[in-house]
């Protein structure tokens, strides 16, 4: 249940049964989860993800490790500092996800901890790749196996992230293997992101926003949460048209409720790419109303930097077989990366140069 001191903001339906569950762990064939997996992507881009298998343990010990890193000083956080590829700590307000209608950056703060890459290798070369960044566990106490904690969640991540490539697969009525073949995730952008939500209250009417309005831009996330509500989705109502034109009636923002230990998994940009609009990559926002502190953490999992994402040709024809004009031009997972990174990050350069990819 939610908090007694939680109210729903204004323009906002917590209609229940707007986000579907989908659960791992129910009796039944991979197609019928599949077919459970579609419904929620074709809809509100957004499911609960329940049965997964992660022991609550694993993602207790990773929000303690979070609040304990965060807990730290500026000048000892500084230490930190997101380097070149990405990992590493963002101080509050370094990111801006929606810079066309915030008046200041987000008021959060951020850790981003990736697939370990080892600095002399080939992989090494591309953007985004390379080691983590770690905080000096010696230093702080409280930090002792930090890095073990957060690696152990990583990998548990990782591995549920694989298990849903099939389910994806068939819900887009492609064959089960498709996102486990060479070239797409055997060497994916694969980014947790601990994040702090300070107290500060959000007044999105004058553009002061948890974090702002955007769309995911990968594949899909993985997201946990603690107890404290904020996360929101919106739903665009589109109005008839009229004699003067078409409108559109203002968006409704619908509150996804936490529920700790479950995941919440919404579809991202590559893959509504991939589906030619067939899977909906959902503009979402965090809004505090509460004016408490929140953390969540989300998993990031994206194609290999180098894989090509262009729509998949069984997604090019209606349900007659008629061909279909595709909606969106070819691009990598890691120039599309690189371009919304340098758009929301105040500290990130894209370190791609016209000629391609160089570190």
């Amino acid at each position: 249940p939610l908090p007694t001191w939680y109210h729903p903001s204004p323009n906002v339906d917590t209609g229940p049964g707007m986000i579907p569950t989908v659960d791992l762990s129910a009796a039944g064939t991979e197609a019928a989860v599949a077919a459970k997996v579609r419904e929620a992507c074709t809809t509100a881009g957004f499911f609960f993800l329940t049965g997964h298998g992660i022991p609550l343990d694993v993602i207790h010990g990773a929000f303690a490790g979070s609040a304990d890193f965060f807990a730290l000083t500026p000048e000892e956080k500084e230490h930190c500092r997101a380097d070149a590829n990405n990992r590493g700590w963002n101080p509050v307000g370094e990111e801006t996800l929606d810079p066309t209608t915030q008046i200041k950056g987000d008021t959060k703060e951020g850790y981003y901890i990736g697939r370990e890459v080892d600095a002399e290798s080939e992989e090494a070369k591309l953007p985004l790749h390379g080691p983590n960044v770690w905080p000096d566990e010696a230093k702080h106490a409280k930090l002792k196996r930090w890095r073990e904690t957060m690696e152990t969640y990583y990998d548990a991540l990782t591995r549920l992230a694989r298990q849903l490539l099939p389910l994806f697969a068939l819900a887009l009525g492609l064959p089960r293997e498709r996102f486990l073949q060479e070239g797409y995730f055997d060497r994916p952008v694969a980014l947790l992101r601990l994040l702090r939500y300070t107290a500060e209250q959000s007044t999105p009417e004058s553009g002061v926003l948890a974090c702002g309005a955007h769309s995911d831009y990968g594949m899909f996330t993985l997201l946990t949460t603690d107890d404290v509500p904020g996360l929101q989705i919106r739903v665009d109502n589109a109005q008839a048209a009229t004699a003067e034109g078409h409108s559109v009636s203002p968006p409704v923002w619908v509150d996804v409720p936490p529920r700790p230990g479950d995941f919440v998994v919404n579809i991202g940009d590559l893959l509504q790419r991939w589906s030619n609009d067939t899977f909906k990559s959902t503009v979402h926002r965090v809004v505090n109303h509460v004016a408490v502190e929140r953390f969540s953490m989300p998993f990031f999992f994206e194609p290999n930097f180098e894989c090509v994402v262009e729509c998949f040709p069984e997604c090019c024809v209606d349900a007659d077989g008629n061909p279909l004009a595709s909606k969106h031009s070819p691009t990598t997972a890691g120039q599309y990366l690189l371009d919304r990174y340098a758009e929301t990050h105040a500290d990130f350069i894209d370190p791609t140069p016209p000629e391609g990819p160089k570190r």
